[in-house]
């Protein structure tokens, strides 16, 4: 198993940080066939065959926590290159 963490900091109101989070769990969901469901306000967990992500949000920062399984561990470096581009281009 492999695992890994990016955060970047913001300036966003929740809303539109919320509004953010919901973006990419959809686009993870839309292009990698996985599952997102939120917890309460600030956090989404995301799952799928091989992955458990959660994105965590706070008045300063994203987080985004992702495990994977040892089969899925071979594309860690395409997804978190894939999930930090989406954090530089839509967090402020």
């Amino acid at each position: 198993m492999s695992e890994f963490r990016l955060s970047k900091t913001h300036n966003m109101s929740r809303e539109d940080l919320r509004d953010t989070a919901r973006a990419l769990a959809d686009r993870l969901e839309a292009q990698h066939g996985l599952r997102s469901t939120w917890q309460g306000d600030d956090v989404v967990a995301v799952k799928g065959s091989g992955l458990d992500a959660r994105l965590e949000i706070d008045d300063r920062q994203i987080a985004v926590n992702v495990k994977l399984s040892l089969l899925a561990s071979p594309f860690q470096g395409k997804l978190r290159a894939e999930i930090q581009r989406y954090l530089d281009d839509n967090i402020r």
